[in-house]
């Protein structure tokens, strides 16, 4: 590997196990295997620019295997609602195997505060989210799925998403289970009724 790609596998590790804020550009250095600290500002002007690039590479990778895992939830002979419990407790299950991942996912929002560009990639892979959840409910094809399909029942999926993250990295034992969604869900739709 060259320096470029030493200083993000160094920074990725970085935001994995110090986050953003108590990393230091001589813990990514010494993470890199030595890399000089003025490579990080030749290869991407500044600590922030690498920290950037590093969590975006890292969401990036996060959302392509999360994809896949929800590409091939439930057994065929099983009904909708059981699928729909067996996506949510495997997504609840990748909290514990990706931990750092989900972390660095809800830290980049903060940091997109700050960053212009990396709020448009957070934007854009949640436009993708809500789409790609969408195609797999409904079953169509991602190019097929209607911007009111995306806009409510990818929205609230990734509503809950969001929500079960930020439950189970603070209170993992009592975070919902793929049944208690369920329930809630068939709860919520007999308040609100099937008709305005």
């Amino acid at each position: 590997m060259g320096n470029r790609e030493d200083l993000l596998a160094g920074a990725r590790r970085c935001l994995e196990e110090k986050g953003w804020a108590r990393t230091t550009v001589r813990d990514i250095t010494a993470a890199s295997g030595g890399v000089s600290m003025a490579a990080i500002g030749y290869h991407f002007g500044s600590r922030e620019g690498l920290l950037n690039a590093a969590l975006i590479e890292t969401i990036d990778e996060w959302g392509t295997s999360v994809g896949r895992s929800l590409a091939s939830f439930g057994a065929p002979e099983t009904t909708a609602a059981e699928r729909y419990e067996a996506m949510w407790d495997r997504i609840i299950a990748s909290f514990s195997t990706h931990r750092a991942l989900w972390l660095a996912s809800v830290e980049a929002v903060t940091q997109a505060e700050h960053s212009g560009e990396l709020r448009r990639h957070l934007a854009d892979g949640q436009a993708q989210g809500r789409r790609g959840i969408a195609a797999l409910l409904t079953g169509a094809d991602e190019a097929a799925v209607g911007d009111e399909d995306t806009r409510t029942l990818g929205a609230v999926q990734m509503a809950l998403l969001s929500g079960l993250i930020m439950q189970w990295l603070t209170d993992p034992e009592h975070t919902p289970t793929g049944a208690d969604i369920v329930a809630g869900l068939r709860t919520l739709a007999r308040t609100v009724g099937t008709h305005p």
